[in-house]
């Protein structure tokens, strides 16, 4: 469960709401009972649920979900319907719609590359990592959770991922086996994994025998090699794949055989149309 703390919330609808529905006060029809549904028009893998209800509760609405975070809706499908005064209805409608079309838009792109991998790898993994839009991790980690992916690293303080930026700052920037000594004696509880910008840099790095080994921009046939290779040369290293995954090459680095992919692109999907209706209640 992703927690959302009230000032979250607080903050997503203060930066719509502000000081009221205007048009529903000039109309004075803010008092009146209605409803509101939320459509998903498509088909395709949803999130955004969760923070959507909470949300419409913080405005006093009564919230019925028709389907979770992670589910599968088909065209037309329900998601959320709200009932409540009309001028708390238009205030909550635009923040929820944004969540629910951006959150569906990026759980339901990870989940159709999850798809085409799995065709290879059954149990590959899909990592996604923190080049997420500017405040946008709470969304960002609950969509690609609820599309089945998982999440590469938080922040810097999460794990151990030397990159050559770092290696730079380093008297012997090649030494990987000093480097991964070092990491291991800092940082024992942690996994060790180094990223390589070319081959020549990932035959030196799994010498030093890392945890992972993280290849940035490779191409098909040095990753197909090195695949081949690592089992030979550190045969408890797992390699990751990083740079240029998307939706588009997924299923040509899934027939390499790695089996853990990282990438950002599923935060810049389009995003998903969800269809609001408000109306008054039936008496």
């Amino acid at each position: 469960m992703i927690y959302y703390p009230d000032a979250f919330l607080d903050n997503l609808l203060m930066e719509d709401i502000q000081y009221g529905d205007l048009t529903s006060r000039a109309l004075n029809i803010g008092h009146h009972i209605g409803t509101m549904t939320f459509t998903r028009r498509e088909a395709g893998c949803v999130s955004g649920i969760t923070l959507g209800c909470r949300l419409l509760e913080k405005l006093g609405l009564v919230v019925t979900t028709h389907l979770q975070d992670g589910d599968f809706a088909n065209n037309g499908d329900c998601l959320i319907t709200a009932e409540g005064p009309a001028d708390a209805l238009h205030q909550g409608w635009k923040v929820v719609q944004n969540v629910l079309e951006w959150s569906c838009g990026v759980s339901d792109y990870i989940a159709r590359m999850l798809e085409i991998y799995h065709r290879y790898q059954p149990q590959g993994q899909i990592a996604c990592t923190r080049k997420n839009i500017p405040n946008t991790k709470l969304l960002a980690t609950q969509a690609v959770l609820a599309g089945g992916g998982i999440i590469h690293r938080q922040g810097c303080s999460e794990t151990i991922l030397l990159f050559a930026n770092h290696r730079r700052f380093l008297s012997e920037p090649d030494n990987w086996a000093q480097h991964v000594k070092l990491l291991r004696q800092a940082a024992p509880e942690k996994c060790i994994v180094v990223e390589a910008d070319d081959i020549g840099q990932a035959r030196e790095a799994l010498k030093a025998q890392p945890d992972i080994l993280q290849l940035d921009k490779f191409s098909i046939e040095d990753i197909s090699l090195l695949q081949q290779e690592a089992p030979q040369i550190a045969p408890h290293c797992h390699l990751s794949v990083a740079g240029g995954i998307n939706l588009n090459t997924i299923e040509n680095y899934a027939q390499t055989g790695i089996t853990l992919m990282v990438t950002s692109a599923p935060y810049y999907a389009p995003p998903a149309d969800i269809k609001v209706r408000l109306h008054p209640k039936i008496k």
